[in-house]
């Protein structure tokens, strides 16, 4: 019985984002990234909505918006002004918003 070498090289995530969207810098990769960051924060939003066992109803009513609102942010379809995304986690899940900006 012969056995098959496994010829697949493994590659680190950051190789691999360079083969599919190009390296740092480079526009294709740049929209990944942006669109990377919008889906990250629909999550987040999401799971802190959830450990605070709100609706998405319940919350879009503390901070002053839509149900459908809050959906479209946590499902990275809506692009989210900064004052709306503080009013959100101020009033509505009672936290504190902090940005870190890299250069």
């Amino acid at each position: 019985m012969k056995t098959r070498k496994n010829k697949t090289k493994l590659i680190s995530f950051e190789e691999h984002l360079d083969n599919e969207y190009g390296k740092r810098g480079t526009p294709t990769r740049d929209k990944y990234e942006q669109e990377f960051e919008a889906f990250k924060l629909g999550v987040i939003l999401q799971e802190l909505r959830k450990e605070k066992g709100l609706t998405q109803e319940q919350l879009a009513k503390k901070c002053g918006t839509t149900k459908s609102y809050i959906s479209r942010i946590e499902n990275d379809a809506s692009d989210i002004r900064l004052s709306t995304l503080m009013r959100i986690i101020q009033e509505g899940l009672g936290g504190h918003l902090r940005l870190n900006v890299t250069i």
